[in-house]
Protein backbone atom coordinates (compact mmCIF):
# COMPACT_ATOMS: atom_id res chain seq x y z
CA UNK A 1 0.00 0.00 0.00
CA UNK A 2 1.45 3.34 -0.83
CA UNK A 3 0.60 6.35 1.67
CA UNK A 4 0.71 10.03 0.06
CA UNK A 5 0.05 12.76 2.03
CA UNK A 6 -1.21 16.24 1.00
CA UNK A 7 1.99 17.41 3.75
CA UNK A 8 4.98 18.49 2.95
CA UNK A 9 6.36 15.69 0.10
CA UNK A 10 4.35 12.18 0.02
CA UNK A 11 6.53 9.75 0.24
CA UNK A 12 5.05 6.87 2.52
CA UNK A 13 4.90 3.45 3.55
CA UNK A 14 4.30 0.40 1.78
CA UNK A 15 2.84 -2.28 3.62
CA UNK A 16 1.55 -5.87 3.28
CA UNK A 17 -1.59 -6.81 5.32
CA UNK A 18 -2.17 -10.12 4.51
CA UNK A 19 -4.03 -12.77 7.02
CA UNK A 20 -2.49 -14.99 9.17
CA UNK A 21 -2.23 -17.53 12.41
CA UNK A 22 -4.99 -20.18 13.07
CA UNK A 23 -6.77 -17.37 14.88
CA UNK A 24 -5.25 -14.33 13.58
CA UNK A 25 -8.40 -12.02 12.43
CA UNK A 26 -6.71 -9.55 9.77
CA UNK A 27 -7.35 -7.15 6.75
CA UNK A 28 -7.36 -8.48 3.50
CA UNK A 29 -4.38 -6.09 1.58
CA UNK A 30 -2.44 -8.37 -0.35
CA UNK A 31 1.36 -7.83 -0.09
CA UNK A 32 1.99 -6.89 -3.55
CA UNK A 33 4.30 -4.09 -5.19
CA UNK A 34 3.83 -0.47 -4.39
CA UNK A 35 2.27 1.60 -7.42
CA UNK A 36 3.03 5.24 -7.44
CA UNK A 37 0.38 7.85 -7.01
CA UNK A 38 2.15 10.65 -8.85
CA UNK A 39 5.57 12.26 -8.52
CA UNK A 40 6.49 15.18 -6.46
CA UNK A 41 6.30 17.29 -9.27
CA UNK A 42 2.54 16.42 -10.32
CA UNK A 43 1.34 16.74 -6.55
CA UNK A 44 2.22 20.41 -6.43
CA UNK A 45 1.34 21.24 -9.68
CA UNK A 46 -2.47 19.77 -9.41
CA UNK A 47 -3.29 18.97 -5.97
CA UNK A 48 -3.21 15.65 -4.30
CA UNK A 49 -7.09 15.43 -4.07
CA UNK A 50 -7.47 16.23 -8.13
CA UNK A 51 -5.12 13.30 -8.63
CA UNK A 52 -6.55 10.98 -6.22
CA UNK A 53 -10.08 11.45 -8.51
CA UNK A 54 -8.34 11.01 -11.60
CA UNK A 55 -6.77 7.71 -10.56
CA UNK A 56 -10.49 6.31 -8.68
CA UNK A 57 -12.04 7.82 -12.18
CA UNK A 58 -11.21 3.74 -14.09
CA UNK A 59 -12.37 1.78 -10.93
CA UNK A 60 -15.91 3.58 -11.14
CA UNK A 61 -16.10 3.07 -14.80
CA UNK A 62 -15.11 -0.48 -14.17
CA UNK A 63 -18.03 -1.26 -12.50
CA UNK A 64 -20.45 1.02 -14.12
CA UNK A 65 -20.65 3.45 -11.15
CA UNK A 66 -21.81 6.60 -12.75
CA UNK A 67 -24.53 5.39 -14.89
CA UNK A 68 -26.33 3.59 -11.58
CA UNK A 69 -26.02 7.16 -9.58
CA UNK A 70 -29.18 8.15 -12.13
CA UNK A 71 -31.13 5.34 -9.70
CA UNK A 72 -29.60 5.67 -6.45
CA UNK A 73 -26.43 7.28 -4.53
CA UNK A 74 -27.05 4.97 -1.51
CA UNK A 75 -29.10 7.77 0.37
CA UNK A 76 -30.85 6.73 3.91
CA UNK A 77 -28.54 3.58 4.13
CA UNK A 78 -26.20 2.93 6.85
CA UNK A 79 -23.51 0.32 6.21
CA UNK A 80 -21.02 -1.11 9.01
CA UNK A 81 -17.33 -1.16 8.12
CA UNK A 82 -16.44 -3.74 10.61
CA UNK A 83 -12.47 -2.58 10.38
CA UNK A 84 -9.49 -0.93 12.00
CA UNK A 85 -11.70 1.97 13.02
CA UNK A 86 -12.34 4.88 10.48
CA UNK A 87 -10.93 8.89 10.89
CA UNK A 88 -14.12 10.43 10.98
CA UNK A 89 -12.20 13.67 10.13
CA UNK A 90 -11.10 12.38 6.41
CA UNK A 91 -12.13 15.04 4.29
CA UNK A 92 -13.95 12.55 1.48
CA UNK A 93 -15.63 11.45 5.00
CA UNK A 94 -16.30 14.48 6.54
CA UNK A 95 -19.94 14.23 8.36
CA UNK A 96 -20.80 10.76 7.04
CA UNK A 97 -18.93 8.40 10.10
CA UNK A 98 -20.78 7.37 13.14
CA UNK A 99 -18.06 5.86 15.66
CA UNK A 100 -18.85 2.33 17.74
CA UNK A 101 -17.67 0.75 20.33
CA UNK A 102 -14.22 -0.40 20.24
CA UNK A 103 -13.86 -4.34 20.82
CA UNK A 104 -10.18 -4.40 20.66
CA UNK A 105 -9.55 -2.07 24.13
CA UNK A 106 -6.43 -2.92 25.91
CA UNK A 107 -4.72 -5.02 22.80
CA UNK A 108 -2.52 -1.40 22.44
CA UNK A 109 -0.35 0.20 25.66
CA UNK A 110 -2.35 2.74 27.41
CA UNK A 111 -2.71 6.02 25.53
CA UNK A 112 -1.29 4.96 22.00
CA UNK A 113 -3.44 6.43 19.36
CA UNK A 114 -4.19 4.01 16.59
CA UNK A 115 -3.62 5.02 13.14
CA UNK A 116 -7.35 3.74 11.26
CA UNK A 117 -5.35 2.78 8.34
CA UNK A 118 -7.14 0.36 6.52
CA UNK A 119 -10.76 1.48 7.79
CA UNK A 120 -10.39 4.85 6.47
CA UNK A 121 -9.64 3.62 3.34
CA UNK A 122 -12.24 0.64 3.00
CA UNK A 123 -14.89 3.18 4.53
CA UNK A 124 -14.20 6.04 1.16
CA UNK A 125 -14.42 3.26 -1.35
CA UNK A 126 -17.92 2.81 0.12
CA UNK A 127 -19.53 5.96 1.20
CA UNK A 128 -16.27 8.68 0.63
CA UNK A 129 -18.38 11.58 -1.02
CA UNK A 130 -15.32 13.71 -2.06
CA UNK A 131 -13.81 17.02 -1.01
CA UNK A 132 -12.41 20.45 -2.70
CA UNK A 133 -14.70 22.94 -4.41
CA UNK A 134 -17.62 21.04 -5.31
CA UNK A 135 -16.69 18.26 -3.95
CA UNK A 136 -14.72 17.50 -7.36
CA UNK A 137 -11.58 15.85 -5.73
CA UNK A 138 -10.34 13.23 -3.68
CA UNK A 139 -12.37 9.93 -3.20
CA UNK A 140 -16.15 9.45 -4.02
CA UNK A 141 -17.58 6.22 -3.01
CA UNK A 142 -19.70 3.86 -4.74
CA UNK A 143 -22.62 5.16 -2.53
CA UNK A 144 -21.64 8.60 -1.95
CA UNK A 145 -25.06 9.57 0.04
CA UNK A 146 -24.64 6.37 2.41
CA UNK A 147 -23.66 6.83 6.00
CA UNK A 148 -20.89 4.39 8.04
CA UNK A 149 -21.01 2.96 11.47
CA UNK A 150 -17.33 2.53 12.45
CA UNK A 151 -16.55 -0.42 14.67
CA UNK A 152 -13.03 -1.35 15.71
CA UNK A 153 -12.72 -4.93 16.04
CA UNK A 154 -9.12 -5.85 14.09
CA UNK A 155 -5.58 -3.58 14.79
CA UNK A 156 -3.58 -2.34 11.54
CA UNK A 157 -0.59 -4.79 11.57
CA UNK A 158 1.28 -1.84 12.35
CA UNK A 159 -0.17 -1.33 15.44
CA UNK A 160 2.20 -2.75 18.90
CA UNK A 161 -0.69 -4.69 19.99
CA UNK A 162 -1.46 -6.76 17.10
CA UNK A 163 0.27 -9.90 18.06
CA UNK A 164 -1.58 -9.52 21.31
CA UNK A 165 -5.06 -8.91 19.52
CA UNK A 166 -4.23 -11.90 17.47
CA UNK A 167 -3.01 -14.67 20.22
CA UNK A 168 -5.03 -13.49 23.31
CA UNK A 169 -8.57 -15.40 23.35
CA UNK A 170 -10.23 -12.46 25.19
CA UNK A 171 -10.41 -11.23 21.74
CA UNK A 172 -11.84 -13.95 20.01
CA UNK A 173 -15.10 -12.69 19.77
CA UNK A 174 -14.83 -8.73 18.46
CA UNK A 175 -15.95 -9.28 15.25
CA UNK A 176 -19.11 -11.54 16.32
CA UNK A 177 -19.59 -9.08 18.76
CA UNK A 178 -19.21 -6.15 16.43
CA UNK A 179 -21.54 -7.66 13.78
CA UNK A 180 -24.88 -7.95 16.45
CA UNK A 181 -23.42 -4.32 17.27
CA UNK A 182 -23.97 -2.95 13.68
CA UNK A 183 -27.11 -4.97 13.45
CA UNK A 184 -28.62 -3.56 16.69
CA UNK A 185 -27.97 0.14 15.43
CA UNK A 186 -29.64 0.00 12.13
CA UNK A 187 -27.38 -1.44 10.00
CA UNK A 188 -28.43 -2.52 6.13
CA UNK A 189 -24.97 -3.24 4.77
CA UNK A 190 -22.21 -5.06 6.75
CA UNK A 191 -18.81 -4.81 4.93
CA UNK A 192 -15.56 -7.24 6.61
CA UNK A 193 -12.68 -7.02 4.31
CA UNK A 194 -10.81 -9.16 6.83
CA UNK A 195 -10.84 -12.82 7.56
CA UNK A 196 -9.80 -15.99 9.45
CA UNK A 197 -9.45 -19.70 8.43
CA UNK A 198 -11.27 -20.07 12.01
CA UNK A 199 -14.71 -20.83 12.03
CA UNK A 200 -15.90 -20.23 15.29
CA UNK A 201 -19.57 -20.99 16.63
CA UNK A 202 -20.34 -17.39 17.77
CA UNK A 203 -19.30 -15.84 14.36
CA UNK A 204 -21.39 -18.22 12.19
CA UNK A 205 -24.07 -17.55 14.92
CA UNK A 206 -23.56 -13.53 14.81
CA UNK A 207 -23.26 -13.97 10.52
CA UNK A 208 -27.39 -15.89 11.16
CA UNK A 209 -28.33 -12.92 13.15
CA UNK A 210 -27.45 -10.60 10.60
CA UNK A 211 -29.13 -12.10 7.80
CA UNK A 212 -32.24 -12.91 9.71
CA UNK A 213 -32.80 -9.62 10.37
CA UNK A 214 -32.40 -7.97 7.03
CA UNK A 215 -29.13 -7.68 6.80
CA UNK A 216 -26.90 -7.76 3.50
CA UNK A 217 -23.02 -9.28 4.40
CA UNK A 218 -20.23 -8.52 2.46
CA UNK A 219 -16.90 -10.01 3.03
CA UNK A 220 -13.22 -10.13 1.47
CA UNK A 221 -12.74 -14.20 0.07
CA UNK A 222 -8.82 -13.40 1.11
CA UNK A 223 -5.76 -13.05 -0.73
CA UNK A 224 -3.57 -16.19 -0.34
CA UNK A 225 -4.31 -17.24 -3.66
CA UNK A 226 -0.93 -17.35 -4.55
CA UNK A 227 0.50 -19.74 -2.17
CA UNK A 228 -1.93 -22.62 -2.61
CA UNK A 229 -2.13 -23.85 -5.93
CA UNK A 230 -5.37 -24.33 -7.93
CA UNK A 231 -7.33 -24.57 -4.24
CA UNK A 232 -7.41 -22.17 -1.20
CA UNK A 233 -8.27 -22.76 2.23
CA UNK A 234 -11.54 -21.65 2.99
CA UNK A 235 -11.87 -18.52 5.01
CA UNK A 236 -14.31 -16.88 7.81
CA UNK A 237 -16.73 -15.08 7.67
CA UNK A 238 -16.56 -14.77 3.54
CA UNK A 239 -17.45 -18.79 3.55
CA UNK A 240 -20.18 -18.41 6.24
CA UNK A 241 -23.74 -19.36 3.89
CA UNK A 242 -25.57 -16.13 2.63
CA UNK A 243 -22.12 -14.11 2.89
CA UNK A 244 -21.23 -12.66 -0.53
CA UNK A 245 -17.71 -13.84 -0.79
CA UNK A 246 -15.51 -11.10 -3.05
CA UNK A 247 -12.77 -11.88 -5.16
CA UNK A 248 -10.06 -9.70 -6.81
CA UNK A 249 -9.60 -8.63 -10.88
CA UNK A 250 -7.39 -6.58 -12.30
CA UNK A 251 -8.67 -3.30 -14.21
CA UNK A 252 -8.98 -5.38 -17.40
CA UNK A 253 -10.83 -7.94 -15.72
CA UNK A 254 -8.59 -11.03 -15.12
CA UNK A 255 -7.73 -12.39 -11.77
CA UNK A 256 -5.70 -10.37 -8.93
CA UNK A 257 -3.07 -13.23 -8.68
CA UNK A 258 -3.38 -13.13 -4.76
CA UNK A 259 -6.79 -13.50 -4.80
CA UNK A 260 -8.27 -16.73 -2.92
CA UNK A 261 -10.33 -19.35 -4.98
CA UNK A 262 -12.54 -21.74 -3.68
CA UNK A 263 -16.41 -22.26 -4.43
CA UNK A 264 -16.77 -19.71 -1.38
CA UNK A 265 -16.09 -17.11 -3.96
CA UNK A 266 -19.32 -15.14 -4.99
CA UNK A 267 -18.60 -12.31 -7.29
CA UNK A 268 -15.62 -10.43 -8.27
CA UNK A 269 -14.45 -6.55 -8.54
CA UNK A 270 -10.89 -4.48 -8.80
CA UNK A 271 -8.84 -4.67 -6.53
CA UNK A 272 -5.53 -3.57 -7.88
CA UNK A 273 -4.31 -0.64 -7.38
CA UNK A 274 -7.24 0.95 -6.05
CA UNK A 275 -6.55 4.44 -4.49
CA UNK A 276 -8.85 5.24 -1.37
CA UNK A 277 -8.74 7.69 1.47
CA UNK A 278 -5.98 7.08 4.21
CA UNK A 279 -5.94 9.07 7.75
CA UNK A 280 -5.18 12.23 8.45
CA UNK A 281 -5.63 14.02 4.62
CA UNK A 282 -3.88 11.27 3.30
CA UNK A 283 -4.33 9.11 0.74
CA UNK A 284 -3.31 5.66 -0.51
CA UNK A 285 -3.43 3.00 -3.36
CA UNK A 286 -3.86 -0.37 -2.08
CA UNK A 287 -4.69 -3.73 -3.82
CA UNK A 288 -6.45 -6.82 -1.97
CA UNK A 289 -9.99 -8.34 -2.03
CA UNK A 290 -10.58 -5.84 0.90
CA UNK A 291 -10.95 -2.77 -1.85
CA UNK A 292 -12.72 -5.27 -4.13
CA UNK A 293 -15.30 -6.20 -0.58
CA UNK A 294 -15.66 -2.67 -0.17
CA UNK A 295 -17.01 -2.04 -4.19
CA UNK A 296 -19.62 -4.58 -3.56
CA UNK A 297 -20.53 -3.06 -0.09
CA UNK A 298 -21.22 0.04 -2.41
CA UNK A 299 -23.49 -1.41 -4.55
CA UNK A 300 -25.19 -3.02 -1.94
CA UNK A 301 -25.96 0.06 -0.59
CA UNK A 302 -27.51 1.51 -3.54
CA UNK A 303 -29.81 -1.41 -3.83
CA UNK A 304 -30.91 -0.82 -0.51
CA UNK A 305 -31.54 2.76 -0.88
CA UNK A 306 -33.94 2.00 -3.80
CA UNK A 307 -35.35 -1.13 -2.84
CA UNK A 308 -34.85 -0.92 0.97
CA UNK A 309 -37.24 -4.20 1.71
CA UNK A 310 -35.43 -6.16 -0.70
CA UNK A 311 -34.06 -9.16 1.57
CA UNK A 312 -30.08 -9.90 1.49
CA UNK A 313 -30.48 -13.30 -0.50
CA UNK A 314 -32.50 -11.11 -3.61
CA UNK A 315 -29.92 -7.99 -2.99
CA UNK A 316 -27.26 -11.10 -3.85
CA UNK A 317 -29.34 -12.54 -7.07
CA UNK A 318 -29.44 -8.94 -8.54
CA UNK A 319 -25.47 -8.54 -7.81
CA UNK A 320 -24.95 -12.03 -9.35
CA UNK A 321 -27.26 -12.37 -12.50
CA UNK A 322 -26.01 -8.84 -13.38
CA UNK A 323 -22.67 -9.12 -13.46
CA UNK A 324 -20.16 -9.04 -16.52
CA UNK A 325 -17.49 -10.72 -17.93
CA UNK A 326 -19.15 -14.28 -16.67
CA UNK A 327 -16.21 -17.01 -16.85
CA UNK A 328 -17.16 -19.89 -19.01
CA UNK A 329 -19.87 -22.27 -17.50
CA UNK A 330 -21.36 -19.35 -15.94
CA UNK A 331 -18.77 -19.55 -12.63
CA UNK A 332 -15.52 -19.86 -11.54
CA UNK A 333 -13.60 -20.77 -8.28
CA UNK A 334 -11.19 -18.03 -8.83
CA UNK A 335 -13.83 -15.09 -10.13
CA UNK A 336 -17.24 -16.64 -9.04
CA UNK A 337 -20.59 -15.67 -11.17
CA UNK A 338 -17.91 -12.49 -12.68
CA UNK A 339 -17.54 -9.06 -11.86
CA UNK A 340 -19.74 -6.66 -11.03
CA UNK A 341 -22.22 -4.24 -12.47
CA UNK A 342 -23.58 -1.48 -10.29
CA UNK A 343 -25.94 -0.45 -12.79
CA UNK A 344 -27.00 -3.56 -14.05
CA UNK A 345 -27.34 -5.00 -10.41
CA UNK A 346 -29.67 -1.71 -9.89
CA UNK A 347 -31.99 -2.84 -12.90
CA UNK A 348 -31.83 -7.07 -11.81
CA UNK A 349 -33.21 -5.73 -8.40
CA UNK A 350 -35.60 -3.23 -10.08
CA UNK A 351 -37.24 -6.56 -11.46
CA UNK A 352 -36.77 -8.74 -8.35
CA UNK A 353 -38.55 -6.12 -6.31
CA UNK A 354 -41.95 -6.23 -8.43
CA UNK A 355 -42.46 -9.70 -7.70
CA UNK A 356 -45.10 -10.09 -5.53
CA UNK A 357 -44.18 -10.76 -1.78
CA UNK A 358 -44.03 -14.27 -0.80
CA UNK A 359 -44.21 -15.79 -3.78
CA UNK A 360 -42.10 -18.02 -5.34
CA UNK A 361 -42.37 -20.05 -8.47
CA UNK A 362 -44.86 -18.29 -10.61
CA UNK A 363 -48.47 -20.42 -10.86
CA UNK A 364 -48.06 -20.79 -14.75
CA UNK A 365 -44.71 -22.67 -14.33
CA UNK A 366 -44.76 -26.16 -15.57
CA UNK A 367 -42.12 -28.81 -16.25
CA UNK A 368 -41.56 -31.57 -18.93
CA UNK A 369 -43.85 -31.38 -21.98
CA UNK A 370 -46.51 -29.25 -23.37
CA UNK A 371 -48.81 -27.68 -20.77
CA UNK A 372 -51.36 -30.38 -19.66
CA UNK A 373 -55.41 -30.03 -19.23
CA UNK A 374 -57.73 -29.96 -16.78
CA UNK A 375 -56.85 -32.87 -14.16
CA UNK A 376 -60.23 -35.07 -14.60
CA UNK A 377 -61.81 -35.60 -11.27
CA UNK A 378 -63.53 -39.04 -10.56
CA UNK A 379 -66.55 -39.09 -8.86
CA UNK A 380 -66.95 -42.52 -6.59
CA UNK A 381 -69.79 -44.58 -5.71
CA UNK A 382 -69.43 -46.00 -2.61
CA UNK A 383 -72.34 -48.19 -2.20
CA UNK A 384 -72.02 -49.70 -5.36
CA UNK A 385 -68.04 -50.23 -4.72
CA UNK A 386 -68.90 -52.17 -0.87
CA UNK A 387 -71.56 -54.50 -2.87
CA UNK A 388 -68.66 -55.35 -5.87
CA UNK A 389 -66.45 -55.84 -3.32
CA UNK A 390 -69.25 -58.49 -1.68
CA UNK A 391 -70.34 -60.38 -4.65
CA UNK A 392 -66.32 -61.11 -4.94
CA UNK A 393 -66.10 -62.42 -1.84
CA UNK A 394 -69.38 -64.60 -2.05
CA UNK A 395 -67.81 -65.80 -5.70
CA UNK A 396 -64.44 -66.66 -4.15
CA UNK A 397 -66.48 -68.51 -1.42
CA UNK A 398 -68.56 -70.33 -3.76
CA UNK A 399 -65.45 -70.94 -5.80
CA UNK A 400 -63.85 -72.81 -2.88
CA UNK A 401 -67.23 -74.90 -2.28
CA UNK A 402 -67.36 -76.52 -5.78
CA UNK A 403 -63.49 -77.19 -5.39
CA UNK A 404 -64.10 -78.98 -2.49
CA UNK A 405 -66.82 -80.97 -3.85
CA UNK A 406 -65.41 -81.83 -7.27
CA UNK A 407 -62.23 -82.97 -4.90
CA UNK A 408 -64.51 -85.74 -2.89
CA UNK A 409 -66.45 -87.16 -6.06
CA UNK A 410 -63.64 -87.59 -7.84
CA UNK A 411 -61.93 -89.10 -4.60
CA UNK A 412 -64.91 -91.73 -4.38
CA UNK A 413 -65.10 -92.50 -8.17
CA UNK A 414 -61.27 -93.70 -7.79
CA UNK A 415 -61.99 -95.98 -4.96
CA UNK A 416 -65.49 -97.80 -6.70
CA UNK A 417 -63.27 -98.40 -9.82
CA UNK A 418 -60.41 -100.69 -7.94
CA UNK A 419 -60.51 -105.02 -8.55
CA UNK A 420 -61.70 -107.00 -6.03
CA UNK A 421 -59.47 -108.97 -3.27
CA UNK A 422 -58.27 -112.88 -4.02
CA UNK A 423 -61.22 -115.54 -1.79
CA UNK A 424 -57.92 -117.23 0.36
CA UNK A 425 -54.69 -117.44 0.95
CA UNK A 426 -52.21 -118.13 -1.51
CA UNK A 427 -50.48 -121.82 -0.82
CA UNK A 428 -47.01 -121.38 1.12
CA UNK A 429 -44.13 -123.33 -0.66
CA UNK A 430 -44.52 -126.43 1.32
CA UNK A 431 -47.87 -127.34 0.91
CA UNK A 432 -46.90 -126.82 -2.99
CA UNK A 433 -44.15 -129.30 -2.63
CA UNK A 434 -46.07 -131.99 -0.97
CA UNK A 435 -48.50 -132.18 -4.12
CA UNK A 436 -46.50 -132.68 -6.42
CA UNK A 437 -44.79 -135.42 -4.79
CA UNK A 438 -47.90 -137.31 -4.59
CA UNK A 439 -48.64 -140.70 -6.59
CA UNK A 440 -44.44 -140.46 -7.74
CA UNK A 441 -41.40 -142.67 -6.68
CA UNK A 442 -37.55 -142.41 -7.40
CA UNK A 443 -35.61 -145.45 -7.94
Amino acid sequence: MVVLRSRAGQAAACRAMTWRGAFAVTTALAAAACPVLATAAAVTAQGIGALARAAERPVLRAIDVLPAWTASKGKGVLVAVLDTGIDPSAPDLLGSVTRGPDYTKGANPPGYQPPHLHGTYIGSLIAGHGSGPGRGEGIIGVAPESRILSVRVILDDSEPGFAVYNTNASYYDALANGIRYAVRHGAAVINMSLGSPLATRNLRQAVIYAISHGVVVVAAAGNNGAAHGRFTRYGYPASFTGVISVAAVTMTGRRAPFSDRNSSVVVSAPGVHVPGDGPAGSYVIGSGTSPAAALVSGVAALIKARYPTLPPALVAQAIIVSTRRRPPGGYRTNVGFGEIDAAAALGAAARLARRPAGRGVDPATHFGGNAPGAIPVVHRDYVQGWALIALAALGTLGLAVAVALLGREVRRRVKAARLPAPSGPFPDTQELKADLSDGHSHS
